[in-house]
């Protein structure tokens, strides 16, 4: 029980570093937080700080979801400890409390903790991903609605109810971070 308690405060700790802040201080570019969309994440890092930057701080935002989840399979924890881990690193990348709970819209660890979770559910996630951006070439589509898909490859390949739930709420907060983007995209105002 310590032990589990112990895994879900990490990955919450982890989720809260900012691959976006520290990779554009360590590169001399502006905060993420004041420059283009104001969102610390790799989207927004690609506008300031071009396709290096923003490929540093994706790969960094994944892994912070994989290592915490890993972590607790490696310690054996239970599927729904690892579904807390997942919430709880995600839940620290979107407010974390060493940036003042100013963080990322969450996309990237997201896809991170379900490379953890389940890797072939993470494989169809990013695919949907990868589909839907390159035909519609709107990331925030392709985010949105490959997360919206995939509780179903959940239920499909593992249909345990606490992974589930973890990527419903893990949704639901992807789709509230995303609330001007969904306005943009009904407005037709979307890039």
């Amino acid at each position: 029980m310590t032990t589990d308690l112990l895994l879900i405060a990490g990955a919450y700790l982890l989720g809260s570093i900012s691959s976006a802040i520290i990779v554009c201080r360590l590169l001399g570019l502006p905060d993420p937080r004041g420059e283009g969309s104001g969102n610390p994440g790799a989207t927004n890092v690609l506008r300031i700080g071009g396709k290096k930057a923003a490929a540093i701080t994706l790969i960094g935002d994944m892994l912070k979801g994989l290592v915490a989840v890993l972590l607790a399979k490696l310690l054996g924890a239970s599927l729904t400890v690892q579904a807390m881990v997942a919430a709880a690193a995600f839940l620290g990348h979107l407010y974390p409390i060493f940036f003042g709970f100013r963080g990322g819209k969450g996309v990237a660890t997201a896809l991170g903790v379900l490379l953890g979770l389940h890797w072939p559910v993470g494989l169809l996630t990013m695919a949907t991903w990868l589909v839907i951006a390159k035909v519609f070439r709107i990331s925030s589509l392709a985010a949105l609605l490959s997360i919206l898909v995939t509780p179903l490859y959940i239920w499909w390949l593992i249909p345990e109810p606490s992974l589930i739930i973890a990527m419903l709420f893990m949704g639901t907060l992807l789709f509230w971070r995303h609330r001007s983007n969904i306005r943009r995209l009904l407005e037709g105002s979307e890039d």
